[in-house]
């Protein structure tokens, strides 16, 4: 039998998703916490590895077990021996041809950033901050020339091991609320903190210490050195995860709200 899961986490206090050789990772916590409920070890695979203190709103995964349980154990069971800042969302049965990394037709990533003179204090770990004014404006014009297909060689990291640095950009946007810079970039895939990365630039055309041009000359360039650095993983989360119909696996209830302590309505703009 092979299962689906979703699941959402706070990876302020973990050493990131992928298991390590050291304990404090996600994965580590929830194929122990699912091995327990089976009866039997359990290993899963993602749909994309979050980085250390990178959080995630719709990480799926999935998973083949002998264990006979209801789609409803696996959620509740699952979760009492999962620390509290990890959750199962729901689980569901799958077609053998299903495979939580290589079935995905679509990965949003979002990054939101605190705009104001004073640190983040409730929001500390799930926000980045930046104490100059940002303009919007500025870092939407310059993420244009980062849309489509290209070679993001200047926004992958120096110990990204992907075999290619071609990606296809499918939509950058940046969008204000109050106190509140939100970037959602989509793609089917991403080299290693390629989104931090790009962050990092834009957040420095933003505030005026770089023109409009500066993404797209570093682009070009395909020299990472030439780059900002990399913004802090604080603000980054994994939004969601779509599919092909035919697997039927579900969409978060509210994707568009991960600020927290701002309500769903006021999080509308990020749908």
């Amino acid at each position: 039998m092979k299962i689906a899961l979703g699941i959402e986490y706070c990876g302020t206090q973990y050493c990131g998703w992928q298991r390590q050789d050291i304990p404090g990772s996600i994965q580590e916590n929830v194929e122990d916490a699912l091995s327990k409920i089976a009866d039997q070890h359990i290993k899963i695979y993602c749909a994309g590895r979050t980085d250390t203190g990178v959080h995630a709103l719709h990480q799926v995964v999935h998973f083949e077990t002998e264990a006979e349980r209801k789609m409803y154990s696996w959620v509740v069971g699952t979760n009492v021996n999962l620390p509290d800042d990890i959750s199962i969302l729901w689980a569901k049965e799958v077609d053998d041809d299903f495979h939580a990394r290589f079935s995905v037709t679509m990965r949003t990533y979002r990054y939101i950033i605190l705009n104001r003179r004073s640190r983040p204090g409730l929001q500390y770990g799930k926000v980045s901050w930046e104490c100059q004014p940002l303009d919007e404006n500025r870092m939407q014009l310059a993420a244009e020339s980062l849309i489509g297909e290209h070679d993001f060689t200047s926004f992958r990291a120096v110990a990204c091991q992907a075999n290619s640095p071609i990606r296809d950009v499918r939509s950058l946007d940046i969008s204000r609320v109050d106190d509140y810079v939100v970037l959602e970039i989509k793609a089917i895939a991403f080299l290693h903190h390629m989104v931090r990365n790009i962050v990092g630039v834009l957040l420095e055309i933003g505030s005026g210490q770089a023109d409009i041009s500066w993404a797209a000359e570093v682009l070009a360039l395909k020299d990472r050195t030439k780059a900002a650095k990399t913004a802090t993983p604080d603000g980054l989360y994994l939004a969601m995860i779509q599919y092909p119909e035919k697997y039927g696996i579900p969409m978060p209830v509210h994707p568009q709200c991960a600020i927290p302590a701002i309500t769903t309505v006021q999080c509308s703009f990020l749908l």
